[in-house]
This record gives structure tokens, sequence and C-alpha cells, in this order.
């Protein structure tokens, strides 16, 4: 397959740069897959659509505040996106990177952080060495870090910084580790949650740390030769279990988004159960390749020609996606990071 076989017409003014308020106004479109039908919703009707027995499964990775932006010695603005940092060096993208240079140092955030630069890693990427001028690197990221937004969404000011560090975040979340949102579990809001399980859903959990591969465009021109970045993720025991359990009872396994959908079909067995495990996954899900675990797909809208289209019409087929997009498309619905969602069942 053609990676250009996954292209589709999106305006620009459909890429969201704001989310929903509350987060559960977002619209939601239903593809029912075995009737061929389109309905249209919101976020908060989810219930109407899950019944007791269904099984949700949620991503509780949490997105670290780790963008940051400062000041080049000769004044000019620059922007980092840590990836990963052990004490205080590791790795970040850096830009614009044009004539920076090694021993380079950065003052990040009106001077609260000082970035030095080691070695240049290419394509923007450089190892990196941060020091605080008040307490520890990782009190001070906590405190002055931004949430990393797609590129896309642009943002002045510290008054959007501290919403945007609240809303890229979903509420469930919990294990530290990630440096792009799982987008769908944006939409969730506990009382939403509470009403699934009054109405005898189960919920449970995955991680996977969402990790630079998520920016990353394909770079070749055949889907197949694509290779996927490795993610960290776990799945925990009582999760397999009721996985198991919700197989026993004949409900579905319904994944929200993309990243719990990948640790679930990483961990599957032959008898559309899982298995219990962590390690990274590098799994990549396109048409002609099975789904063999998740019965239903809660998901944000995604950009032409990208691995979460792909992932999606593996699960619903790639004409009946694409034609489903350009229905959305033409209806206003918002696409990507803080737009709204589908429910394919």
């Amino acid at each position: 397959m053609l990676v250009t076989e996954f292209d589709f017409h999106l305006p620009p003014g459909r890429i969201a740069d704001r989310p929903a308020e509350p987060r559960d106004a977002a619209r939601l479109f239903v593809f029912d897959r075995a009737a061929r039908r389109h309905e249209h919703h919101h976020v908060r009707d989810l219930p109407r659509f899950l019944r007791a027995g269904d099984l949700l499964v949620l991503n509780d990775t949490r997105v670290r505040p780790w963008r940051l932006r400062g000041r080049r010695p000769s004044g000019g603005a620059v922007e980092c996106l840590l990836l990963r940092l052990d004490d205080a060096r590791g790795e970040a993208f850096v830009k614009p990177s044009k004539r920076l240079h090694a021993g380079d140092r950065l003052a990040m955030e009106d001077g609260a952080l000082e970035l030095r630069l080691l070695a240049a890693l290419g394509g923007g990427r450089w190892q990196v060495e941060l020091a605080a001028v008040n307490g520890d690197v990782a009190a001070a990221l906590e405190r002055c870090g931004r949430a990393p937004l797609p590129p896309y969404i642009a943002r002045d000011g510290h008054e959007d910084a501290a919403r945007d560090r609240e809303r890229y975040q979903t509420v469930f979340a919990r294990v530290p580790g990630a440096v792009a949102a799982p987008t769908a579990g944006l939409h969730f809001t506990d009382a939403l949650l509470q009403h699934l399980r009054t109405a005898g859903v189960e919920i449970a959990f995955v991680t996977l740390h969402v990790g630079e591969g998520t920016f990353a465009p394909l770079r070749t021109d055949v889907v197949e030769q694509h290779r996927m970045h490795a993610e960290t993720y776990e799945l925990p025991p009582a999760t397999a279990a009721a996985v198991a359990a919700t197989r026993a009872r004949g409900g579905r396994v319904v994944a929200v988004g993309t990243t719990s959908c990948r640790v679930l079909e990483t961990c599957a067995r032959d008898d559309r159960t899982v298995a219990a495990g962590s390690g990274e996954s590098t799994l990549f899900l396109y048409p002609g390749r099975p789904v063999r675990v998740v019965d239903a797909l809660l998901t944000n809208f995604h950009l032409p020609r990208s691995t979460l289209l792909m992932l999606v019409a593996a699960f619903a087929g790639r004409d009946e996606i694409l034609a489903a997009y350009r229905e959305a498309v033409d209806r206003g619905y918002r696409f990507f990071s803080f737009g709204d969602a589908m429910l394919i069942v």
C-alpha cells in the first residue's frame, strides 16, 4: 500500500487549537460498522452506545511538562522539547537549531532553567544538560515547564500555558512518562466515568508512554516499510483478568485511543484475551493486519497520511474511514489533539 492512499483534504480551519469545554462537550461521530450507519452526538452521550458488561480500557500515562521556551545568547527565541532526562542530562529537540553549537548555554523560562547543548545528534535533536537556578531540575520543570502541545498549536503568555497544562492531561493520568497526551482520553470527565460505571461498564487501565515517534511523519512511500518508534507500555494483571472476564460474559472490549489499542494488540493472545506484561511496543497496525482483541474504538480524528489514521483504517477499513472523514470534514468536526471524537462499534 502507498502512503498516498491515506490522504484526504483537510482544511486548516478544521484543526482544533482549543479543546471543547467542558471536556465531554466534544462532538462524537458514531460509526456502526455492521449497519454501515453514521450518527452524530456528543461525548457526553457515550453511555447510550456502551452497555452493561462492556470493558472500557484507558491509558493512564501522565504527560510531563517538558516543553520550554527561552533565549539564545544572541537574544533570539528558542524552544526545547525534552525527550528523556536522567538526573540533569538527556536528549531534546531544540529549534531553531541553525547557528546553535555544542557548548551554548540557553536561558529557559525567564532564567529559571539553563539548557546547555552538549552534542548535536541531527535533525534538531541534541544531547543536553539542564541546571536550575533555584532548587533541583525536576522541581523547576514541574514549576515552569509547559504542556508539550503539537507544533501546529501556537500559544502566547503564561495564562495559556497554565491552562494547557491542565487540559492536555487526562483526568485519570497517573504514571509520568509521556511527551504527548493520549488525546482520546482528554474527553472524559470524572462524572462521565462514574455514569459509565453506574451503567455497568467496567473500566480498566493500561499504560503506554507516548514518545517522540508520535511527531514523526512517515518517511517512506510504502506503508509496510514504515517502522514505528518503540514506546514503553505496561498491561497490569488486573486488566488482563478484566479482558478475560469480558470475553466470558460476552461483553465488548472498548479501547479509548490508539495508544490503548496498541497495548491490547501488542499483548493479544489467539483466544482474543491478553497477557499481562510490560516492555516496548513497536506494533504498527494498518489494513491487512488483524485487530484481535479490540471490539470497539473511541479515537480522535487524525491527520492525513498518519500512522494513527492507518490504525483506524485497520480497524474499520480504509475506504469506509476515508468516507467517514470526508463526512466529518463536511459537517465541521474538529481534528487532531484538541478535536472531536469518533466511536467505531
